[in-house]
C-alpha cells in the first residue's frame, strides 16, 4: 500500500518541485522591488523667530544761516516752528520749540502706525512681536522620464547654502525654476496654504514636514542647515539634460512611473497660493514660491522621491502616498 502511495506522488513531486522554485524566485524579486522603493531627498532649513523692527525715520537737524533750528517762515523770532501747524508755536530757541518737537514727532508716530494699520499686510505682519505666517505646500507629481531633474535637485542640494535666508531663497527660486523649464513632465499636482501666528507655526510646519519625510523610507540624500549628508556618487544619475542628449536612454523606466517633488515655505505675512486645477495654476503657483524673498521666507522644506538610482515609484505607490495629487 505504502509503494502505491509513493508511487502516486512521486510523478507530482517534480512540478511541486518547479512551482515552488517559481514562486520563491518571484518572492525574491518582489522584495528586492519593494527594497529599492522609498528613498528620498531632503534641502532644508529655518528658523521661526519674530523679525526685528527696522523701520526707523532717519533723524535730521537742520540749521538754516541766521541761528537756531528751524525755519521761521517769515514769523518773528526765527526759531523753530511749524507756523502752517502750529503758528502759535513760533517762539524761539526756547520751550516752545522743544514742545513744538515733541508734538510733531508725537503727531509723526501716530501717522505712520495708522498707515501701517490701515495698509495691513505685510508691514502689519514684519513689525507684530507675534506676526502672521503663511505655512503653503505645494506638490508636483513628473513622469519618471524626468531624470534630469532628479540630477538638478541633486546638485542643488549639494550645493545650497541652507542657513542663511538668502541661501534658503535661492534654493527655492532654483526649485521652482527647474520645475518651470520642465512642463511636459508635469502629471499631477496640488497646493495649500495654512495660517498661524508665529508662536504655533513651527510646530504646524514642522507637522507637514514630518508627514512628507514619512513617506520615504531612507532619507539617501540630504542638506539641512549645512548638514551634507549621503552625497550622491559622480554618475549615479544622468546629468541634467544628458536624457535629452541621448534619445535611447530618455525613456528609462517603465510607464507608470513618477517623480515626487515637495515644495514646503514658510513666509511672513498673507501670501495666497492659487488652486491647483490646471497646467497654467501650477505655474502660477510655482511663480510665486519662487518669488519670495529672503527677508519674508522664515523655514523651507524641499523633497523629493525616488532619490537613489534604480528607485521607482509606481502608479499605486503614488494613489497610496500622494492621495491628494489632481491630474494637470
Amino acid at each position: 500500500m505504502r509503494n502505491k502511495l509513493l508511487s502516486a506522488i512521486k510523478p507530482l513531486l517534480k512540478p511541486l518541485f518547479v512551482l515552488g522554485l517559481i514562486f520563491a524566485l518571484a518572492l525574491g524579486h518582489a522584495d528586492g522591488a519593494l527594497a529599492a522603493r522609498g528613498s528620498g531627498g531632503r534641502i532644508g532649513g529655518g528658523s521661526f523667530r519674530a523679525p526685528s523692527r527696522t523701520y526707523a525715520p532717519p533723524s535730521r537737524t537742520y540749521a538754516p544761516p541766521g541761528g537756531g533750528y528751524g525755519y521761521g517762515y517769515g514769523y518773528p523770532g526765527g526759531g523753530f516752528g511749524f507756523p502752517f501747524v502750529f503758528p502759535f508755536f513760533g517762539i524761539g530757541g526756547g520751550f516752545g520749540g522743544l514742545f513744538t518737537i515733541l508734538i510733531a514727532l508725537a503727531i509723526g508716530n501716530f501717522l505712520l502706525q495708522s498707515f501701517r494699520r490701515a495698509s495691513g499686510g505685510e508691514d502689519e505682519a514684519q513689525y507684530s512681536d507675534n506676526p502672521s505666517v503663511s505655512i503653503n505646500r505645494l506638490q508636483v507629481g513628473m513622469l519618471a522620464n524626468a531624470r534630469e531633474l532628479q540630477a538638478e535637485l541633486n546638485r542643488i542640494a549639494e550645493t545650497a547654502d541652507t542657513n542663511s535666508p538668502e541661501g534658503r531663497a535661492e534654493v527655492l527660486q532654483e526649485t521652482s525654476l527647474a520645475l518651470l523649464r520642465h512642463p511636459e513632465y508635469w502629471s499631477y499636482a496640488a497646493g495649500n496654504s495654512q495660517k498661524a501666528l508665529l508662536t504655533a507655526a513651527e510646530s504646524q510646519f514642522n507637522r507637514l514636514a514630518l508627514a512628507e519625510r514619512s513617506k520615504f523610507t531612507e532619507e539617501t540624500l540630504s542638506n539641512f542647515n549645512n548638514q551634507l549628508k549621503g552625497v550622491t556618487p559622480k554618475g549615479a544619475l544622468p546629468a541634467a539634460g544628458g536624457a535629452l542628449d541621448n534619445p535611447t536612454t530618455l525613456i528609462t523606466e517603465g510607464p507608470g512611473e513618477y517623480i515626487v517633488v515637495t515644495l514646503l515655505a514658510a513666509t511672513l505675512g498673507n501670501l495666497e497660493m492659487p488652486q491647483i486645477n490646471s497646467a497654467d495654476d501650477l505655474r502660477q503657483a510655482l511663480r510665486v514660491l519662487g518669488g519670495v524673498s529672503g527677508d519674508r521666507l522664515l523655514a523651507i522644506e524641499v523633497l523629493w522621491t525616488p532619490q537613489a538610482e534604480g528607485d521607482t515609484l509606481t502608479a499605486d505607490d503614488l494613489l497610496a502616498e500622494y492621495s491628494d495629487l489632481k491630474l494637470v
